[in-house]
C-alpha cells in the first residue's frame, strides 16, 4: 500500500522535473503519470477509499484532456483525429469507472493508454530532444 504522503512527494518532483523537460518529456510524464494514477485508482477501489478513487480518477481525466488539448488539428492529419476520439474514448470510460468501482474500465484505459505510450516512445531521437517540433518538421 503506497501512502498519500507518498504519491504527493512522487508528484511534486514529478512537476519540478516538468520545468525543464522537452515537449516529448512532458507528454511522457503526462501518460506515464496516467498510467501510475490508473494503479493508485485500482488500489482505491480494492480499499473501498471511495473519496481517494473519486479525486484519483478525477486526475487521471485531468491528465488525459490535456494530452487531448495538446492536439495539433492543423498538423496532424488522421491520427489526430483518431488520437482525440481515443482519448475521449477513454474519459468517458473513466467516468464510468469512477460511478461503477469498475477495475475492468480502468484496465482498458490503462491498455490503450499504454499502446499510445509505446508509439510515443518509439519517436526518433531528433523528436524526443526537439525544444519546437515545427523545428523537426522544418529540418528532418
Amino acid at each position: 500500500m503506497v501512502s498519500n504522503s507518498a504519491i504527493n512527494s512522487y508528484r511534486q518532483a514529478a512537476s519540478s522535473e516538468a520545468m525543464y523537460a522537452t515537449p516529448f518529456r512532458l507528454v511522457q510524464m503526462l501518460m506515464g503519470g496516467a498510467l501510475d494514477g490508473i494503479s493508485n485508482a485500482k488500489g482505491s477501489i480494492q480499499r473501498k477509499e471511495h473519496e481517494a478513487r473519486h479525486n484519483e480518477i478525477n486526475w487521471i481525466i485531468s491528465v488525459i484532456d490535456a494530452l487531448r488539448g495538446a492536439l495539433d488539428f492543423e498538423q496532424g492529419g488522421e491520427i489526430v483525429n483518431n488520437l482525440d476520439m481515443l482519448y475521449d474514448y477513454m474519459i468517458r470510460r473513466l467516468f464510468e469507472a469512477n460511478i461503477h468501482q469498475d477495475i475492468e474500465a480502468l484496465d482498458e484505459v490503462a491498455s490503450l493508454l499504454k499502446e499510445i505510450k509505446t508509439a510515443w516512445d518509439a519517436m526518433p531521437e531528433a523528436i524526443q530532444n526537439a525544444t519546437n517540433i515545427k523545428d523537426v518538421v522544418k529540418n528532418p
